[in-house]
């Protein structure tokens, strides 16, 4: 009988096209900013204007990597360009802490010897940065579950959003008090607001990067259910892994009773295999890969499988 594979395709247009636009709202705000940046002074703004900076380039990684992401598989990328999307976020998780623990080490310089910043100029900056941010967000918001990618392009807009806010209020204590030092705290809560988000996304992306097992799997109710099929004996070298956002895979070598190969049962046992792990978890796998073998079998294999 044959043994159909389709796991659809992987891409999603819509998903770029959010991309694109957040891309273009992103970098008009960046420009804003930058010369508020420089008008002003203000370390809240410097620091929010360096953010959108990694954004503008996260989000142009992000394109292309979406873009990657649609390429077919060919013999040489069996998976084609789909783990592109892990690496743009790593690139991403990477800089955005960069730029959060400079954020640390200049805000508290700056409270000890703050400088002069304009309350008025930062707070028309701090107002064109928060419009732009939300504008990005109502892009994005509906695809930030669909990839890894999205997901970390929504968190930086996030970031910049509440980093706009900061600036505003800073800019507002400047104005009405004249407490310089708020610029510096308008900062240091933009870096607190940075650095969690950017070693959670960091380690997210790694995790993928070193195939742990796809959160909220477990092996063990795994490995119970696939004993729990018909004719199954034993499972052993069983191995799960997320190759990118939406693509869990698993591979197990499975024991079945040495009648199977003769009395064509083993087919039956492998569809079962199959639709135990596509049906019966959280997780839906619906790339998977199970050699069939019979006890005698173990006797050739290398010592290592388990």
């Amino acid at each position: 009988m044959s043994h159909d594979h389709d796991h659809g395709a992987h891409g999603a247009p819509g998903g770029r096209r959010r991309l694109a636009v957040a891309f273009g709202i992103t970098a008009g705000v960046f420009v804003a900013q930058a010369v508020g940046a420089l008008l002003t002074g203000s370390l809240a703004l410097l620091v929010d204007t360096a953010h959108m900076l990694t954004d503008v380039a996260g989000l142009a990684i992000a394109l292309g990597a979406a873009s990657l992401a649609l390429r077919p598989p060919s013999p040489r990328r069996t998976w084609g360009f789909r783990r592109a999307e892990v690496l743009a976020a790593l690139a991403q998780a990477a800089v955005l802490l960069a730029v959060g623990v400079y954020a640390l080490v200049e805000g508290v310089s700056r409270l000890i010897e703050p400088p002069q910043a304009s309350g008025p100029g930062l707070l028309v900056f701090g107002i064109v940065g928060l419009v732009g941010n939300v504008v990005a967000l109502l892009v994005l918001a509906g695809g930030r579950s669909a990839s890894l990618n999205l997901r970390a392009a929504f968190l930086e807009v996030v970031n910049d959003a509440l980093g706009s806010m900061a600036v505003i209020v800073a800019a507002i204590v400047i104005a009405t008090t004249g407490w310089q030092r708020a610029d510096a705290v308008a900062g240091l809560v933009i870096a607190v607001l940075i650095l969690p988000r950017a070693v959670r996304l960091l380690a997210d992306s790694a995790s993928v990067l070193l195939e742990s097992t796809p959160p909220g799997m477990d092996l063990d109710e795994v490995r119970a259910r696939l004993l729990e099929v018909e004719n199954v004996e034993e499972v052993h070298d069983l191995h799960a892994s997320l190759v990118a956002t939406g693509l869990p895979t698993i591979s197990a070598h499975v024991v079945v009773r040495d009648a199977c190969f003769r009395d064509g049962q083993a087919p039956p046992v492998l569809d079962a295999l199959q639709r135990c792990v596509a049906t019966q978890f959280d997780v839906t796998v619906e790339h998977s890969t199970f050699q069939l073998e019979p006890a005698e079998h173990a006797r050739h294999e290398a010592p290592t499988h388990a």
